[in-house]
């Protein structure tokens, strides 16, 4: 039974599907699940958050068949099922499969992509082709069989959104070209956007030789000599550099109405601009059977389809009729989600804490929601021990729960202020915590 799994254990269907690294790699999959107190837990890939109708409903029909009927939202847009039968791994695999969900089991928690979720909604380029060409890829590559499920890539549609994500490879559009970035680095290399997807594959499958001495997982994990070096044999391929630091802060869209470019108008009306797209934020990243049947509606009516996001957002694509999208808007606030960028949700988040995981230190997220206040110029995030799971990345506030009591500092990208200590009393870290976001 459940007490006797290993912390990620390989379903019945991952035989001849398990890449050479995954003995080390104990990132959780549909293939290998993983051992957490309130049951055993999948992690399904959704590469560039992407779901069509039917594929969101076969999720909900899996999580309420198998596990606590809910979604979970992660910070790359793929979602948990939490809950789970340790013993149901084949046949999820199996219902998985069967709707599109696990094209290649071999690949499985290799096809992590993240992408500009609102990209060809508000004026900027669309990134379709690039998203079914690089799924498509490393799902046909052997070695990229290997990549962790901790490997990632993004698709940027030159806002600077998920580029800021710190990803292992990036590809960023830029009129009819596409700039590749390597992990951190501010040298870039300019490739032709028909061929990005296979710049971006053929990158990855560079690192696997470079890592294979080092065991590192990702590009940041290598000696800085052999990380240089990697960059240098993949500029000897690619085409022009061009200097372009990463950003620094990833920035979410803001939930509401998406109307015009580059950005949220989420004070227009679908009366009086065209909207064509929605876009909520989604408390704790945690979704009842009710709130994800309105969404996967929401979408079966207009786009057919949902996006979401690395911040445990969704965005409904339309385009909308007059007054649809406002009614709608409407009906998913009703229901708890976060419409507006004024909700004192907005930015909160937190991970699974007690009682779901064993190594958290308190109920982190009851306390977040204890803590709820005014709107906050910065994240926060609340973890529940020093390993900080799903956290964000670039500027925000993190909150860990500590056995002195709870932390709070200032993080920007690779820095953090000297933290603040807040001990058992639940006024005084509310406060704390509002004034470190202001």
């Amino acid at each position: 039974m459940l007490a006797a799994m290993p912390d990620s254990a390989p379903s019945p269907l991952s035989a001849g599907g398990v890449s050479p690294r995954s003995g080390g790699d104990a990132c959780p999959g549909t293939l290998r699940l993983h051992r957490a107190d309130d049951g055993a837990l999948a992690r399904v890939r959704i590469p560039g958050g992407v779901l069509s109708a039917d594929r969101a409903d076969a999720l909900l029909a899996v999580a309420d068949r198998f596990g606590d009927g809910e979604l979970h939202l992660t910070s790359r847009g793929n979602v948990q099922l939490r809950g789970l039968d340790a013993r149901c791994g084949g046949e999820l695999a199996g219902l998985l499969t069967a709707a599109g969900l696990l094209p290649s089991a071999a690949h499985e928690r290799a096809r992590n992509i993240v992408a500009s979720p609102l990209a060809g909604l508000d004026g900027s380029p669309a990134l379709g082709p690039w998203l079914t060409g690089l799924d498509g890829l490393v799902c046909g590559s052997a070695a990229a069989a290997s990549l962790s499920g901790r490997f990632l890539f993004a698709l940027d549609d030159g806002r600077g959104d998920v580029d800021a994500l710190g990803a292992d490879v990036t590809l960023i559009a830029e009129g009819p070209d596409a700039l590749l970035r390597i992990g951190a680095e501010d040298t870039v290399f300019r490739v032709p956007a028909a061929d990005a997807p296979r710049a971006a594959l053929l990158a990855a499958e560079a690192f696997l030789r470079a890592a294979a001495d080092s065991g590192a997982w990702r590009v940041k994990d290598l000696p800085d000599g052999v990380r240089a070096e990697l960059v240098r044999a993949i500029g000897s391929t690619a085409g022009e550099p061009v200097h372009r630091p990463r950003p620094r802060t990833a920035k979410a869209p803001a939930p509401g109405l998406v109307t015009g470019p580059h950005g949220n108008a989420a004070a227009a009306t679908a009366t009086t601009t065209t909207v064509t797209a929605l876009c909520v934020d989604v408390p704790l990243g945690q979704l009842t059977p009710t709130q994800w049947r309105l969404l996967t509606g929401t979408a079966r009516r207009y786009g057919n389809e949902l996006r979401l996001t690395p911040w445990r957002g969704i965005v409904v694509p339309g385009p909308f009729d007059d007054g649809g999208a406002a009614e709608a808007l409407r009906t998913l606030a009703a229901a708890g989600l976060i419409t507006a960028p004024e909700s004192p949700w907005t930015g909160v988040g937190a991970c699974i804490g007690h009682p779901g995981c064993a190594k958290s230190l308190s109920d982190v997220r009851a306390e977040a929601g204890a803590a709820v206040g005014p709107v906050g110029r910065l994240p926060v995030y609340w973890s529940g021990c020093e390993r900080r799971c799903g956290h964000p990345h670039g500027e925000w506030i993190d909150v860990v729960v500590t056995p002195e009591g709870h932390r709070i500092s200032h993080v920007r990208g690779d820095r953090r202020d000297p933290p603040a200590t807040v001990r058992n009393d639940p006024a005084a870290l509310a406060a704390t915590v509002a004034a470190a976001r202001a």
